[in-house]
């Protein structure tokens, strides 16, 4: 028998063990009833407590029975077994651990960080990097706990070094398959990292506009002005250009066109829209012009800018813009709309139809 150690039979093992371990359990439950009462008023530390209670209990019995195990005599049946899934559960925890805390940092920078404000933009901008961050992490975290977990057995380091050895052509098959996978998990760093998109983005893809809903760690949810979801993989906007509405700020420009009378009085016009836009709560008091920008043979074309603090506000503002213009055109100008006109022949001028 081993000299260092002090079970030499598994009554006496398992006893120690279950001492071991439910003394873990108590204490740790100690432990996160006084630091739950001590963060009343301390929310990040609630969520972190909230988040990791469960894997952190988890990890601790592991490594308590660990240590119980391997105090134990070499020679005790199957204990070289018992140690080896103490082993893997342990490892399993950690990588729980780790992957709840990586989620409630993200929750704890949402906290912080809300997006309900009125000027949003740096805290869409750190929302956005700490949840693209933390999925990835989470990823890396899934992917070296399972590598770790699955190194512990000898048999499956064998056949690794054996693959890589003699199948190199696999690895590549393999590597072409993974392809989407990583190239997403890779789009997501990059975006996280550059930010061309974030949380609450306006954006045009496809031809849909819409508002970025969800950043996972392979695909961006757009919600469409219509309560559509567009599913859209996050290499894809690393790949193709899209239109970003609030990239720097959320103001915009819209324009409104009217098509009238060469004969039209656009001075007019620009009073009317400067009193429309006036008593409108949803134009900034930055653009309001009225500007013939072409013409055909039959009419003029009158295009209308106006800017709203939102895509949104913007939008009511043009509807609400074009409504009022086409009401005072018909009101007040009824002649001038547009206007088919045709040249008679000199022969049929003065000539008066019979009736």
């Amino acid at each position: 028998m081993d000299s260092q150690s002090i079970f030499y039979s598994w009554p006496s093992a398992s006893i120690a063990a279950a001492l071991v371990l439910l003394t873990a359990v108590v204490a740790t439950r100690i432990v996160l009833k006084i630091v739950r009462r001590w963060e009343s008023n301390h929310d990040s530390l609630r969520t972190m407590v909230d988040c990791t209670a469960d894997p952190t209990l988890v990890a601790i019995s592991a490594l308590a029975l660990q240590a119980v195990w391997q105090a134990s005599s070499d020679d005790l049946y199957l204990i070289t077994g018992v140690r080896h899934f103490t082993i893997v559960v342990l490892i399993g925890a950690l990588t729980w651990l780790i992957i709840r805390m990586l989620r409630a940092a993200s929750r704890i920078i949402a906290v912080m960080y809300p997006s309900n404000a009125d000027d949003n933009l740096h805290a869409r901008r750190i929302q956005t990097q700490a949840r693209l961050l933390s999925r990835t992490l989470m990823v890396f975290a899934l992917l070296f706990g399972l590598a770790a977990a699955l190194m512990t057995f000898p048999s499956v380091r064998q056949v690794g070094m054996g693959l890589l050895a003699s199948a190199g052509v696999a690895g590549l098959v393999v590597g072409f398959a993974a392809k989407p996978l990583l190239g997403n998990l890779l789009a997501g760093l990059q975006i996280a990292l550059t930010q061309p998109i974030r949380l609450d983005d306006v954006v045009v893809v496809e031809g849909e506009w819409g508002r970025i809903g969800e950043i996972t760690g392979s695909y961006v949810v757009v919600a469409l002005w219509d309560d559509r979801r567009l599913i859209v993989p996050l290499q894809w906007f690393i790949e193709h250009p899209f239109q970003n509405w609030t990239r720097t700020s959320s103001q915009i420009i819209g324009a409104v066109m009217l098509w009238v009378d060469f004969g039209f009085p656009v001075d007019a016009l620009r009073a009317e829209l400067a009193e429309i836009c006036a008593h409108r709560a949803e134009w900034d008091h930055r653009v309001c012009v009225a500007q013939v920008t072409d013409s055909t043979d039959r009419t003029m074309q009158v295009r209308i800018l106006v800017s709203s603090a939102s895509a949104a506000q913007n939008w009511d503002l043009r509807c609400h813009v074009r409504e009022r213009l086409i009401e005072f055109l018909v009101r007040e100008y009824p002649r001038y709309l547009p206007q088919l006109r045709i040249e008679l022949p000199s022969v049929l001028k003065g000539v008066q139809v019979a009736h």
